[in-house]
């Protein structure tokens, strides 16, 4: 995390920076705060610590036009003596906090760090939420080269330009809130209120007032109104109350058509036919006018062994440590695995197999067999071809190479002791394309 440090004289810029630098901070300095300005724009990732009095613009004046720059942005005046009320001000106008002259260097780190702790956080959410306006974002995390995610990924871009309310069903952990996203996102209501409820999570009474009003403390108006014009997300849909499920029949009778707020429900009841038994008749087909149904993990075939590719390298960069080389056998455990939890549980999975990795102990097979522990053998169903497995196991291979190389051709084909024109049908076969890994 950076730090400007704005002052005019040169000495107290130096010794700050030389400070703040021990503690590990990246520090810029900057004689005069037109200079610092020019390098300083919206989300620049970072803290400023500026001394009040400057000759031309002074702090005062240099703290509004950050706050006009970028609200977020912690600034730290730097004050002397008897300018607290100037200070006070300052804070009000929308400063981190002031030190006063003679300062303690500790209480500058402290500052600093704390300071630059909320920075990361204000910058995390701004990413997040522009990550969940971004419907070609959202469309890349729905990762898979499978039949099933290709229709998937068709029927959100279709959804997504309709206007009616849309069902959303699936096993727990196959993503069904990350396609309510991103069936707002893709669509003409993006930008728009996209507001979610869960309606397991809170007692009759509360949902009531939470849905329709009259509104708490914690919340400025029904979330009914908060979302018109964009998208309603009712998570547990099953879970809904018969009384409030009459409620929201009515609200959405009323809009008419095209419905001013879309409602997005989502089903996690284990089969889908409890969803249709949970809800009124006339709600349940009134919400279901458009229906997605998510497929389970196990349904995905060599999707499974690209996911857990993608997260293990995520877990081994956060970590510090190399992501494990998956073996023909480990694939084959991989792909042969009931995933009750589905993508959420292969998630927790890969993170445990990186975690061990660095330990320099265990197997992902134990892993599988520890999560699966309590599902019967004949559970997991029938295996697949061979032909499948090996197919699945290569594509995993060369795209593992691939990423590895950054595109190499050559260093694949070395690698992999293949001929140019062998590794070229494979790659069309398998659909993978040598710019996806520049």
């Amino acid at each position: 995390m950076k730090i400007a440090i704005v002052d005019d004289e040169q000495d107290m810029r130096q010794s700050i920076s030389q400070w703040l630098a021990l503690s590990g901070f990246e520090t810029e300095t900057y004689a005069s705060a037109e200079e610092a300005l020019k390098a300083i724009g919206p989300d620049w990732p970072g803290v400023v610590v500026t001394d009040v009095k400057m000759p031309g613009m002074d702090g005062m004046a240099f703290l509004k036009r950050l706050m006009g720059v970028d609200s977020g942005l912690p600034v730290i005046l730097i004050t002397g003596h008897g300018d607290v009320p100037m200070a006070v001000e300052a804070m009000r106008i929308g400063a981190y906090d002031f030190l006063e002259k003679p300062f303690n260097p500790d209480r500058m780190t402290d500052l600093a760090k704390r300071a630059a702790q909320q920075r990361r956080l204000t910058l995390d959410n701004r990413a997040l939420r522009r990550e969940l306006s971004d419907g070609t974002v959202l469309m890349r995390k729905l990762i898979g080269t499978s039949g099933v995610m290709e229709r998937l990924r068709e029927d959100i871009l279709d959804l997504g330009q309709a206007d009616g309310h849309v069902l959303i069903t699936g096993e727990t952990g196959t993503g069904k809130t990350l396609v309510a996203h991103a069936l707002h996102a893709v669509g003409p209501r993006a930008g728009k209120s996209f507001v979610t409820l869960s309606c397991a999570a809170h007692d009759e009474a509360t949902l009531a007032a939470k849905l329709f009003g009259p509104v708490g403390e914690d919340q400025d108006k029904p979330l009914v109104e908060q979302a018109r014009g964009g998208t309603l997300v009712l998570e547990d849909i099953e879970s809904l109350p018969q009384p409030l499920q009459a409620r929201l029949l009515t609200v959405i009778n009323e809009q008419g058509t095209p419905a001013e707020t879309r409602i997005v429900a989502i089903c996690n009841a284990p089969e889908p036919e409890q969803c249709e038994s949970a809800l009124r008749p006339d709600l349940f087909y009134r919400l279901a006018a458009m229906r997605i149904d998510l497929p389970p993990l196990r349904q995905r075939g060599e999707d499974i062994l690209t996911l857990f590719t993608r997260f293990g390298e995520q877990f081994a960069e956060e970590y510090g440590t190399e992501a494990p080389q998956v073996t023909a056998q480990e694939a084959a455990q991989l792909l042969q695995a009931p995933w009750p939890g589905n993508v959420r549980q292969l998630i927790n999975i890969a993170e445990r197999a990186i975690l061990q990795q660095r330990r320099g102990s265990g197997s992902i097979a134990s892993l599988l067999m520890a999560d699966n522990a309590e599902i019967a053998p004949q559970a997991i169903g029938e295996g697949k071809p061979l032909k499948e497995y090996v197919e699945a196991f290569e594509r995993m291979l060369i795209d593992n190479t691939m990423r590895r190389h950054r595109g190499s051709i050559a260093s694949v084909m070395e690698e992999l002791c293949l001929p140019r024109r062998t590794l070229n049908e494979k790659m069309a076969k398998y659909g993978l394309s040598r710019s996806d890994y520049l």
